[in-house]
């Protein structure tokens, strides 16, 4: 399938040079035997394209963290990707990750900011007002879930829909990313509503071809996410 030819006109300022951002693709160690297999996964995925991948691993400890991050962030350099780690600033920095993610009852974007500067700022947003409240605190990109119906969201009740996807996406002047239920032939229906670029787990990691399921996502970038 043809790339859409999207335009923000209204965030060009904002999105130059974050292609990278497009595909950005979630940590589940839970789906493999092993770390070495996660890792082997992991590696396959970038090879596909990916150069977005957040370490969300909540049942380590900072000790293992700090060490799978290691292996993530030598994985990530090999193909110049971003490696982004959930909720710690702290273990960001000392991984050498390029950013921390957020939720929204986590410390301001901007107080990460002021202590941890290099770092890129991402914020987990369930509403319209979150999404808003997070710009205003220097968030510097956000997802918006969950779009479609997903076990890994259901706490945070039902689908948004794409309704709401669309009015986040316009009155947030921020890259916002569709996450929850995300599947290939819905990459396409999240775009038109003026996402930037989608967010996802299951879909990539639960592929049998990890590496050619992962290229058929940046195809619907234009292969532009590299």
């Amino acid at each position: 399938m043809q790339a859409l030819d999207i335009n923000y006109p209204y965030k060009m300022t904002t999105l130059k040079g974050l292609n990278w951002l497009r595909l950005y693709l979630i940590t589940n160690r839970s789906l493999f035997e092993s770390d070495n297999n996660f890792l082997e996964a992991s590696e396959a995925a970038l090879m596909g394209g990916v150069r977005a991948l957040q370490l969300r691993e909540k049942n380590l400890t900072d000790c293992e963290l700090i060490e799978l991050g290691n292996q993530l962030r030598i994985l990530t350099s090999n193909y110049n990707a971003k490696l982004i780690m959930n909720s710690r600033a702290d273990i960001a920095k000392i991984i050498d990750a390029d950013g921390v993610h957020l939720t929204e009852n986590s410390a301001h974007a901007n107080e990460i900011k002021s202590t941890f500067p290099d770092l890129i700022v991402g914020v987990s947003t369930h509403s319209l007002e979150a999404a808003q409240i997070a710009e205003a605190q220097g968030a510097d990109y956000i997802t918006f879930s969950p779009i479609y119906a997903t076990p890994s969201k259901a706490n945070y009740g039902p689908p948004q829909g794409l309704g709401l996807l669309r009015q986040v996406s316009q009155e947030v002047n921020l890259p916002v990313l569709a996450l929850g239920g995300i599947t290939l032939h819905r990459v396409s229906e999240c775009l038109e509503q003026g996402a930037f670029g989608v967010a996802l787990i299951s879909d990539i990691w639960n592929s049998s071809h990890i590496k050619e399921h992962s290229f058929k996502y940046t195809q619907k970038f234009g292969g532009n996410t590299l």
